[in-house]
């Protein structure tokens, strides 16, 4: 069976867990503990991060977006990324904003500060990024909404890798209980609709030892 290292806080790993599902594809997961930079994950990928898939082959591939795309080459009867290249451009256009700009602006300021300086032992939490996190996510949230009052989905009227790619992000912070759902209609009533797919279903049943998430994680009419 393949296998695909990962965390259960990084929005990378579950974006391939997404396609994954999405595609119906089984993999085994394989919890990587990257802060040990053990030196037979780092064989697999120098870079010290995951995700790495390891297909039935034997083909390794590292990083949430190579692995993205070598399932829609792989397997295209279920596309993610789209069949139009203005289709297949908006959708990696949204993937981007969401795994640099808000992985940057949010993802980082919340998760990294709260979660990952606390396995890699790297201090207290930074208190300002953690408010800029929680400052810069309504604007994200309301660019969501913005593009769903025009859209079925973020990247036009089918879902895919763009969807994934921003749900990823927000199931994160709605584990900690960072997102403010209750401003923000629209992007809450579109994640509701993500949340509700099989694919999703495995992510909200993840649990942190000793980290709970909020009542609502796994809740389908939150």
């Amino acid at each position: 069976m393949r296998q695909l290292y990962h965390l259960w806080l990084s929005p990378f790993s579950r974006k391939v867990r997404l396609a994954l599902a999405e595609k119906h594809l089984e993999a085994e997961l394989v919890s990587e503990p990257v802060w040990e930079r053990r030196s037979e994950f780092l064989a697999l990928n120098p870079a010290g991060t995951v995700p790495v898939l390891i297909d039935e082959d034997g083909t390794t591939v590292a990083d949430s977006q190579p692995i993205c795309e070598y399932l829609e080459d792989c397997w295209p009867d279920r596309p993610l990324i789209g069949r139009e290249p203005s289709q297949r451009a908006e959708v990696r256009r949204l993937t981007l904003w969401f795994d640099l700009k808000f992985n940057r602006e949010v993802t980082r300021n919340l998760v990294d500060e709260k979660v990952m300086k606390r396995f890699m032992k790297m201090g207290e939490p930074n208190s300002s990024a953690i408010r800029a996190g929680r400052s810069n996510v309504g604007y994200h949230l309301e660019y969501i909404a913005y593009l769903i009052e025009r859209r079925n989905w973020l990247a036009g009227e089918v879902f895919s890798l763009a969807d994934i790619a921003a749900a990823s992000h927000l199931s994160c912070l709605d584990y900690l209980g960072d997102v403010p759902w209750v401003d923000y209609q629209g992007a809450k009533d579109w994640y509701a609709r993500v949340k509700s797919r099989p694919s999703f279903r495995a992510l909200l049943a993840d649990r942190i030892p000793g980290l709970p998430p909020p009542k609502h994680y796994d809740d389908l009419d939150f």
